[in-house]
């Protein structure tokens, strides 16, 4: 008998659960006439977040033009202190704007890469290296140089070098040409930076053209980019080493003025910055060539024009 009630039970149970999925199914079939308003809804909230990912995207924009601008300023004022720490994305935001401004109003310097012929594999790695260096120092220069790369050929061993070292060098925002200085620019403009010119840089003019001999020779044969300089019969200038330095007595005894162009730049960069030939030697000017910074500038030179 108990046998009895159990299975009467059971089949109560399952006639229960059979209307139960009646039930569940009538739900689900007068569910999908509404479908399409769903889809409609979808539609809706994917365009209202793709709105708001692009004002929020805007948003972001503004506060990185404003911070950017910011950082300018406070920077040609010299007040850069307590500059707060700004994106990367902003960073070379500022960089590119500062190097566009200079391939329009910046003073304009030539490396001049004629002579690589005569270099060893070395010395063109090394030269591809200094490059390099110039063109990071630029970058970060509130007041960046027009860069010119002439005399360098895509077929040239140098220009092969310079993509295999330089990450991004084909990016690099420096006009690079295969014409000389003086297809570029007339030779009254020009003036040739070389040790062994006699005459001393002492001012940098904003109507000039300064070169540099890109040149790495570790058998340090004399006067080469001197003797490039009387070949294209332009003006020629030396830095003012004798005039702000001298010799430091040292246990060999060396003593030299021959400078890597990347050097050289540097020295030029902050003399332009700051008008003091002693504030950009005592900086740049490496400490194993035995020499030492004469004496203390305390006012910077009127002469120094670093915009026309």
């Amino acid at each position: 008998m108990a046998q009895i009630v159990s299975d009467v039970e059971l089949n109560e149970i399952s006639a229960e659960m059979d209307l139960l999925h009646i039930d569940v199914e009538t739900d689900v079939v007068e569910d999908r006439p509404g479908r399409e308003d769903a889809g409609c809804s979808r539609n809706v909230l994917r365009k209202q977040r793709n709105w708001e990912r692009q004002l929020a995207a805007k948003k972001n924009k503004r506060k990185e033009e404003k911070q950017r601008r910011k950082l300018n300023r406070e920077q040609e004022s010299g007040a850069t202190a307590d500059t707060p720490q700004f994106t990367k994305r902003v960073m070379k935001a500022i960089i590119r704007e500062r190097l566009a401004e200079a391939q329009s109003t910046g003073l304009k310097l030539c490396v001049d890469l004629s002579m690589t012929d005569s270099m060893s594999d070395k010395e063109v790695s090394r030269l591809a290296g200094q490059l390099r260096r110039l063109y990071g120092s630029n970058k970060k220069a509130i007041r960046p140089f027009h860069l010119f790369l002439t005399d360098l050929r895509e077929d040239s061993r140098l220009y092969r070098e310079c993509i295999r070292m330089n990450d991004g060098f084909l990016n690099y925002m420096i006009d690079v040409t295969e014409e000389s200085c003086l297809d570029l620019f007339p030779p009254e403009t020009i003036v040739y930076l070389t040790p062994d010119a006699e005459e001393a840089l002492l001012t940098v003019d904003a109507d000039k053209v300064y070169v540099l001999g890109g040149l790495v020779d570790e058998s340090i044969q004399k006067k080469l980019s001197f003797s490039r300089a009387s070949e294209l019969r332009v003006h020629t200038a030396r830095l003012p080493i004798d005039e702000y330095m001298v010799k430091k007595n040292n246990s060999k005894n060396f003593h030299s003025k021959i400078l890597a162009i990347n050097q050289v730049f540097d020295i030029l960069l902050t003399f332009c910055n700051t008008g003091s030939w002693t504030e950009a030697m005592h900086t740049w000017f490496p400490q194993g060539k035995g020499y030492v910074v004469a004496q203390e500038d305390s006012q910077p030179h009127p002469e120094c024009q670093t915009r026309a």
